[in-house]
Protein backbone atom coordinates (compact mmCIF):
# COMPACT_ATOMS: atom_id res chain seq x y z
CA UNK A 1 0.00 0.00 0.00
CA UNK A 2 1.47 3.78 -0.88
CA UNK A 3 1.82 5.62 1.91
CA UNK A 4 -0.90 8.08 0.11
CA UNK A 5 -3.30 5.60 -0.94
CA UNK A 6 -6.56 6.09 1.30
CA UNK A 7 -9.55 4.11 1.47
CA UNK A 8 -11.92 6.30 2.33
CA UNK A 9 -10.63 9.33 0.65
CA UNK A 10 -12.17 10.86 -2.19
CA UNK A 11 -15.15 10.98 -4.04
CA UNK A 12 -18.11 10.42 -1.12
CA UNK A 13 -20.68 7.96 -2.41
CA UNK A 14 -23.81 6.71 -1.27
CA UNK A 15 -22.99 2.73 -1.53
CA UNK A 16 -19.38 1.80 -1.36
CA UNK A 17 -17.78 -1.90 -1.79
CA UNK A 18 -17.79 -1.65 2.17
CA UNK A 19 -21.45 -0.46 2.86
CA UNK A 20 -24.06 1.84 2.72
CA UNK A 21 -23.79 5.49 4.14
CA UNK A 22 -26.32 5.76 6.88
CA UNK A 23 -25.64 8.95 7.91
CA UNK A 24 -23.60 12.01 7.45
CA UNK A 25 -22.54 14.41 10.39
CA UNK A 26 -20.97 17.74 10.60
CA UNK A 27 -17.11 15.72 10.42
CA UNK A 28 -17.95 12.50 9.70
CA UNK A 29 -19.59 10.04 7.45
CA UNK A 30 -21.25 6.36 8.28
CA UNK A 31 -21.46 3.41 6.67
CA UNK A 32 -23.47 0.48 7.22
CA UNK A 33 -21.30 -2.69 6.80
CA UNK A 34 -21.74 -5.02 4.19
CA UNK A 35 -19.52 -8.12 5.79
CA UNK A 36 -20.01 -8.24 9.85
CA UNK A 37 -20.58 -10.80 12.03
CA UNK A 38 -23.29 -9.81 13.91
CA UNK A 39 -26.41 -7.36 12.97
CA UNK A 40 -25.32 -3.67 13.99
CA UNK A 41 -21.93 -3.35 12.49
CA UNK A 42 -20.97 0.40 11.44
CA UNK A 43 -17.98 2.30 10.37
CA UNK A 44 -17.78 6.22 11.05
CA UNK A 45 -14.96 8.06 9.05
CA UNK A 46 -13.66 11.29 9.76
CA UNK A 47 -14.20 13.52 7.13
CA UNK A 48 -11.71 16.73 7.49
CA UNK A 49 -8.24 17.30 6.66
CA UNK A 50 -6.36 13.99 6.72
CA UNK A 51 -5.33 12.08 9.66
CA UNK A 52 -4.22 8.61 10.73
CA UNK A 53 -4.29 9.01 13.95
CA UNK A 54 -7.09 10.36 16.66
CA UNK A 55 -4.49 12.54 18.24
CA UNK A 56 -3.67 14.11 15.41
CA UNK A 57 -7.19 15.96 15.86
CA UNK A 58 -7.31 19.68 17.06
CA UNK A 59 -9.21 19.56 20.41
CA UNK A 60 -12.51 20.93 18.96
CA UNK A 61 -12.20 18.49 16.32
CA UNK A 62 -11.62 15.16 18.82
CA UNK A 63 -14.60 16.66 20.41
CA UNK A 64 -16.75 16.72 17.63
CA UNK A 65 -15.57 13.49 15.62
CA UNK A 66 -15.97 11.11 19.19
CA UNK A 67 -19.54 12.58 19.58
CA UNK A 68 -20.76 11.63 16.26
CA UNK A 69 -18.80 8.01 17.31
CA UNK A 70 -21.01 8.34 20.57
CA UNK A 71 -24.05 9.39 18.04
CA UNK A 72 -23.60 6.33 15.98
CA UNK A 73 -23.11 3.95 19.16
CA UNK A 74 -26.69 5.25 21.27
CA UNK A 75 -28.22 5.11 17.37
CA UNK A 76 -26.53 0.80 17.45
CA UNK A 77 -27.98 0.08 20.74
CA UNK A 78 -31.19 1.65 19.96
CA UNK A 79 -31.74 -0.12 16.92
CA UNK A 80 -30.53 -3.12 17.67
CA UNK A 81 -30.45 -3.81 21.22
CA UNK A 82 -26.87 -5.70 21.46
CA UNK A 83 -25.81 -6.86 25.10
CA UNK A 84 -22.63 -4.40 24.55
CA UNK A 85 -21.24 -2.23 22.00
CA UNK A 86 -17.35 -2.85 21.04
CA UNK A 87 -14.96 0.23 19.37
CA UNK A 88 -12.30 0.02 17.26
CA UNK A 89 -10.35 3.45 16.58
CA UNK A 90 -8.14 2.16 13.70
CA UNK A 91 -5.17 4.77 11.74
CA UNK A 92 -2.30 3.49 10.40
CA UNK A 93 -0.26 5.16 7.80
CA UNK A 94 -1.52 5.75 4.42
CA UNK A 95 -5.13 5.22 5.77
CA UNK A 96 -7.64 7.59 7.46
CA UNK A 97 -9.17 8.02 10.69
CA UNK A 98 -11.82 6.02 11.43
CA UNK A 99 -13.81 3.88 14.15
CA UNK A 100 -15.82 0.61 14.09
CA UNK A 101 -19.08 0.89 16.14
CA UNK A 102 -19.82 -2.99 16.53
CA UNK A 103 -22.62 -4.57 18.11
CA UNK A 104 -22.10 -7.61 20.58
CA UNK A 105 -24.05 -10.32 21.57
CA UNK A 106 -24.15 -13.17 23.61
CA UNK A 107 -24.34 -15.69 21.23
CA UNK A 108 -22.36 -14.11 18.39
CA UNK A 109 -19.26 -15.35 16.91
CA UNK A 110 -16.59 -14.50 19.69
CA UNK A 111 -18.75 -15.48 22.55
CA UNK A 112 -16.66 -13.49 25.29
CA UNK A 113 -13.95 -12.70 23.90
CA UNK A 114 -13.07 -10.73 20.06
CA UNK A 115 -14.85 -11.40 16.92
CA UNK A 116 -12.79 -13.59 14.90
CA UNK A 117 -10.34 -12.27 12.95
CA UNK A 118 -10.85 -14.19 9.54
CA UNK A 119 -13.28 -11.43 6.85
CA UNK A 120 -16.54 -11.64 7.90
CA UNK A 121 -19.17 -12.74 5.79
CA UNK A 122 -21.22 -10.84 3.26
CA UNK A 123 -24.78 -10.35 4.69
CA UNK A 124 -27.99 -11.73 3.27
CA UNK A 125 -28.87 -8.14 0.91
CA UNK A 126 -32.14 -7.85 1.63
CA UNK A 127 -31.85 -7.91 5.84
CA UNK A 128 -28.42 -5.94 5.20
CA UNK A 129 -30.47 -3.59 3.03
CA UNK A 130 -33.34 -3.24 5.76
CA UNK A 131 -31.28 -2.85 9.02
CA UNK A 132 -29.33 0.06 7.23
CA UNK A 133 -32.78 1.77 6.13
CA UNK A 134 -33.70 1.44 9.65
CA UNK A 135 -30.73 2.23 11.44
CA UNK A 136 -30.52 5.58 8.68
CA UNK A 137 -34.09 6.33 9.74
CA UNK A 138 -33.03 6.73 13.30
CA UNK A 139 -29.56 8.78 12.76
CA UNK A 140 -32.13 11.62 10.27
Amino acid sequence: MAEDWCGWCGERREETEFGLRVWSGRVSDTYFARQAYVRGHAVVVWRGRHVAEPIDLSPVESDLYHREVLTVARTIRDCFRPATLNYLTLGRPGEHLHTHVIARYPDDAGADGPLPVSPPPLLDTSHWRADAAALKALLN
